[in-house]
């Protein structure tokens, strides 16, 4: 069986905000590792395992998970706009099959993704990239979220439903790992909040202005004039190691509310890497690639570049 998966951290400081020393250019050198191990693999289609940040995906229907038959990009972080290339018969082939595993997913005609999906692929296949995908939208921020064994559950539908597809297929997973950026919670939000939780239409200026709003906040915790829980590389490196041993059985024992506590609002977005690891295990053991992690500390995050591939794939 041929699967493989690539996993990367996504941030709106890369390329905005400077990391300091050598770490960009290791980052990106990573990153090209990542380009060349897939370019090697030349996958058929590519299953692309990414959160949302509020921006598409909003709680006028907010389900745990869902794959895109079509799906637009809405832009945001300089990624792309409009239609992009889904392969909607495999995108609901995967769909019927994961439901059939006992998986309640959604599935959409009109997914709209940000950065969350599309940044780490156009690192990859670049800007404007056409190589057939299906998107799936995995909850990371709009309480209450999934227990974590549902996505171990998730994950494994994925890898047999893919093994089902008689093709080469490339898991990719895109999420932070400790971070903690302001994420608005229903709850506690006012009413204008709330109404922009439901339903949110964002022109290109309107998002410009957000955008810059949120990389001068970045600057300010990078040069020491604001504060945020700082990343957790301990954690970090514990979430890996489990990611390397493949038994992803450990995850079911994890809680939202300890990964939240030791990784961040934004650590929830390794839910994606528990999924693909967890679809790649169905098809045996497999190997790292591709391993770095980098605490950086300016960007208040622990940013993660792996590949990994079953023995059957080499």
């Amino acid at each position: 069986m041929t699967l493989a998966v690539a996993a990367m951290s996504h941030a709106p400081s890369f390329g905005n905000v400077d990391p300091g020393g050598s770490t960009f250019a290791e980052i990106n050198e990573a990153i090209g590792d990542v380009r060349s191990f897939v370019a090697d693999y030349n996958p058929d289609i590519t299953i692309a395992l990414g959160p949302d940040h509020f921006n598409g995906v909003m709680y006028e229907m907010m389900p745990p998970f869902c794959v895109g038959a079509q799906a637009n990009g809405i832009g945001d972080w300089g990624t792309a706009s409009g239609p992009l290339p889904v392969d909607g018969e495999t995108a609901r082939e995967l769909h019927r099959l994961i439901l059939e595993d006992g998986i309640d997913i959604a599935r959409s005609e009109r997914l709209l993704v940000d950065h969350g999906v599309l940044q780490p692929l156009e690192f990859v296949y670049g800007h404007g990239f056409t190589n057939p995908f299906v998107p799936i939208f995995v909850n990371s921020v709009g309480l209450p979220l999934s227990p974590m064994n549902r996505v171990r559950l998730l994950g494994e539908a994925v890898g047999r439903a893919a093994q089902k597809l008689d093709k080469k297929v490339l898991i990719f997973a895109s999420g932070g790992l400790s971070h903690n950026p302001p994420i608005p919670v229903w709850d506690t939000s006012p009413d204008e909040v709330k109404e922009r939780l439901v339903h949110l239409e964002t022109t290109p200026e309107q998002r410009q202005v957000r955008e810059s709003t949120m990389i001068a906040n970045i600057r300010k915790f990078a040069e020491g004039k604001a504060t945020t829980q700082p990343l957790n590389a301990a954690w970090d490196m514990e979430v890996l190691d489990v990611f390397r041993r493949g038994d992803m059985s450990v995850v079911d024992a994890w809680t939202n509310e300890w990964i939240g506590s030791e990784g961040g609002s934004g650590a929830h977005e390794i839910r994606t890497w528990i999924a693909a690891f967890s679809a790649l295990a169905t098809a045996g053991s497999y190997d790292f690639v591709v391993d770095k992690y980098w605490p950086v500390d300016t960007w208040g995050a622990g940013f993660g570049v792996v590949a990994a591939m079953t023995d059957g794939a080499a």
